[in-house]
């Protein structure tokens, strides 16, 4: 039985959301979540860099891995795309955006390594998507990750003005605020689930 693309762009930002039903992607998570507009704009960073790394690893998967039956390399070539794409996003970030180049800091070379962005592209393969399918997987998943950054940024620069006990300030707060929120999106797991 085949998905349809629209079900599964939802199940994406909802019921199977990376930081919230995976937990992938929560290094940048916790560390850049703490203003709204940082945290949006590394949202929409990621998101972009998702759907396209997805369309690209689609590509060199089906269209170059597959037929030479080179699917053990997937992993080390889907890394090195991935590498290659965040570099130029970052010159053109960089060129283009210089406020919001100084603003990421080092967490926007580090979407790199954003588990988030390698494990839609290896969920993509696991769930044996089409191209349709994984466009609209790569895209939820990145609304998805931006919806729970930019959540947690608010909720963070509310909590930011009432005193925490020792233990719970910074990531110790966010982490827990990370829980609830994973337990609130599992009510609308309900609603739609892919596997």
């Amino acid at each position: 039985m085949s998905i349809h693309p629209i079900v599964i762009l939802f199940a994406a930002i909802f019921t199977n959301n990376m930081i919230l039903s995976n937990f992938l992607g929560m290094c940048s998570f916790i560390a850049v979540s703490k203003e709204i507009k940082t945290a949006y704009s590394l949202g929409i960073a990621v998101t972009f860099v998702i759907t396209f790394t997805t369309i690209i690893n689609y590509f060199i998967y089906y269209k170059l891995l597959v037929p030479f039956h080179l699917e053990n390399f997937r992993f080390i070539v889907f890394i090195i795309s991935i590498a290659a794409f965040v570099q130029l996003v970052e010159m053109l970030i960089d060129r283009y955006f210089p406020t919001l180049y100084y603003a990421l800091g080092i967490f926007l070379p580090l979407i790199t390594v954003n588990c988030a962005v390698l494990g839609v592209s290896l969920f993509m393969i696991i769930r044996d998507y089409n191209f349709m399918q994984s466009l609209a997987f790569g895209f939820g998943s990145g609304i998805g990750w931006t919806l729970a950054i930019s959540a947690m940024a608010g909720i963070r620069q509310k909590i930011k003005k009432n005193k925490l006990p020792t233990g719970l300030e910074d990531a110790g707060i966010t982490l827990i605020v990370t829980g609830i929120m994973a337990l609130a999106f599992i009510g609308f797991s309900g609603i739609v689930q892919i596997q």
